[in-house]
């Protein structure tokens, strides 16, 4: 019966029909989970609906933390360790009373362990577990990083004598060794993770090392440290990555891992020789045998995605994915692996690096010193029976050659090139050297991709578009109204204005008149004006439907797509 109310309150908020209510009562009694978590699971509730049903009931307030302010002296109250193990956290003090979020308000030995660890009155709040587990991940990160470079600052100063003739020479071990400069990496590292970064730059200036992670495309700065701490921070980094720390007049390359909130990342790193000091950018790549992403959640319109069926569909021939660096090609790539992966098909890779282990594909990886370059691979993988190889990237005349008529010997064959657009792909390979014809009977389909900012959905703002070159842009000829990201942004953009980034696509699909242009040697427009009338969506058209529905901005629609 304890159950039957939740149920009851969901009902009556109509967060729930009565036949999701009866569907998860029949599975409740299969399982013997609670009801709120059966509901949960099988998608008819949020967690925040929940939530909010739940402080109802239990007469507990609901907190949402995401628009709360925490206050650091309440956070400090309990230690980091207890408050994910009990999914808590002090968020703040009034009277003498400490305001705690949790999921669970009914679990009274939490609040007693709290009572004894703060010495306080403990006052429960009612929050997401979700919500509560990113807030511990956040705060407590901060809280370190500001420990850490108090810890630095300390050691520092104390010994700047010694760090001054500390930096002239190759850092010993026992220093590099020593817990500040090691938790400073890890922190750094664990931050950047939280923040969704995808790379670190640790750059030495004069007076400063300045720290800064490329969030949504775009390098913030997180950190600046001292110059005297430069030298010692690098040795710890390349320790990490197996690289030779005697070594600094040269670029360097390593690797490592490191396991954050329960994530397997691969740390690609990467030092150059500056005027003072060595720079040095860290790549977070999540990895791990992990499934890859579907090419549906890569965002992917329906439209397009019928016409990268019909790609993917074709037993033999080439599939290119184009764009910048950076513009998520390799994902792509793996995704469409991901959908062509079974147990009766023999895929195999050559790339450098390899960046994801996939489960059931045969993945080289590439070593120029070693004489495994593209070419080479690819031509010992046509000996090795198999149905699909993916070929990271088409460098040269001589891996476009091979890849091109592996797809004519019945293969299919993936890859990436690096240009502007769809029709310009097609231009290249023949520039690199390969006959018209081959390139068109081979061709199966290409796919061009860039990368935009979405904007945050919680603090965008509502405009209205009237300047004529800007209505031109988005197909329309009379004021629209359309959204901007808000200066300054919220919490839960981090202050930018943009949460997270999506792929826009355009797919050419190799008809038999795209053919017959290619052969002929037609220009990359002719190619484009036929392709357009066969139903290509151009990146422009993509964009700027997101732009007309409220998901990014002009400014991210001409830094994607415009061209003079």
């Amino acid at each position: 019966m304890k159950n039957i109310p939740i149920g009851q309150i969901l009902l009556e908020s109509g967060y729930i029909t009565k036949q999701h209510l009866e569907d998860a009562l029949v599975k409740q009694k299969e399982t013997g989970k609670k009801l709120g978590d059966m509901l949960l699971d099988l998608g008819y509730v949020s967690e925040t609906q929940l939530a909010q049903a739940l402080s109802q009931r239990l007469k507990v307030p609901f907190i949402d933390l995401t628009t709360t302010k925490i206050e650091t002296e309440a956070v400090k109250k309990i230690p980091e360790a207890i408050a994910r193990k009990n999914c808590v956290i002090a968020y703040r003090v009034n009277n003498g009373r400490l305001y705690v979020a949790t999921n669970d308000p009914v679990n009274f030995y939490i609040f007693e362990e709290l009572k004894i660890q703060t010495g306080m009155e403990i006052n429960p709040q009612l929050a997401t577990r979700s919500s509560i587990n990113e807030a511990i991940s956040k705060v407590y990160s901060a809280a370190t990083v500001s420990n850490v470079m108090g810890d630095i600052d300390k050691e520092y100063d104390s010994n700047a004598a010694l760090m001054a003739e500390q930096a002239e020479q190759d850092a010993s071990e026992e220093r590099i060794d020593n817990a500040p400069v090691v938790k400073l990496v890890n922190t750094i590292i664990e931050s950047a993770y939280r923040d969704r970064a995808s790379d670190i730059h640790i750059e030495p200036f004069k007076d400063r090392t300045r720290i800064r992670y490329r969030i949504d495309g775009e390098c913030v700065e997180k950190m600046a440290i001292k110059p005297t701490v430069h030298n010692s921070l690098i040795t710890r980094i390349k320790i990490l990555g197996g690289m030779n720390i005697a070594e600094k007049r040269i670029p360097l390359d390593g690797r490592s891992s490191a396991t954050i909130d329960g994530v397997v990342q691969d740390l690609r790193i990467s030092t150059i020789p500056t005027v003072y000091g060595e720079k040095c950018v860290i790549r977070l790549l999540a990895t791990g045998d992990e499934k890859a992403r579907k090419i549906t959640d890569l965002g992917m319109t329906d439209y397009n995605y019928e016409m990268f069926k019909q790609i993917i569909r074709c037993p033999n021939g080439v599939m290119l994915v184009t764009g910048p660096t950076g513009s998520g090609k390799s994902t792509t790539l793996y995704a469409t692996l991901g959908e062509l992966s079974k147990p009766n098909v023999n895929i195999v890779t050559a790339e450098d690096p390899v960046e994801k282990k996939i489960d059931g594909v045969n993945q080289c990886q590439m070593n120029e010193k070693a004489g495994m370059t593209f070419a080479a691979a690819l031509r010992s993988i046509l000996r090795q029976d198999p149905d699909i190889v993916m070929v990271g990237e088409i460098r040269d005349g001589e891996t476009a050659d091979i890849a091109i008529r592996a797809a004519i010997t019945g293969h299919l064959v993936l890859s990436t090139l690096h240009t502007n657009d769809a029709a310009s792909t097609i231009l290249r390979l023949v520039d690199m050297g390969v006959a018209p014809y081959m390139v068109a009977s081979s061709l199966v389909g290409v796919i061009a991709q860039r990368l935009v900012k979405l904007l945050c959905p919680d603090c965008r703002e509502k405009i209205l578009l009237e300047d004529p070159a800007d209505l031109k842009l988005v197909g329309k000829d009379k004021p629209v109204e359309i959204y901007q990201h808000h200066i300054g942004g919220c919490r839960n953009c981090h202050n930018t204005g943009f949460k997270g980034r999506t792929a826009i696509h355009e797919i050419i699909v190799s008809s038999n008149d795209i053919k017959e242009l290619i052969a002929a040697n037609a220009t990359a427009e002719q190619i484009g004006i036929q392709a357009r009338k066969n139903g290509t969506r151009l990146l422009r058209d993509n964009v700027a439907d997101m732009v007309l529905a409220g998901k990014t901005t002009m400014d991210e629609l001409v830094k994607a797509t415009y061209s003079v």
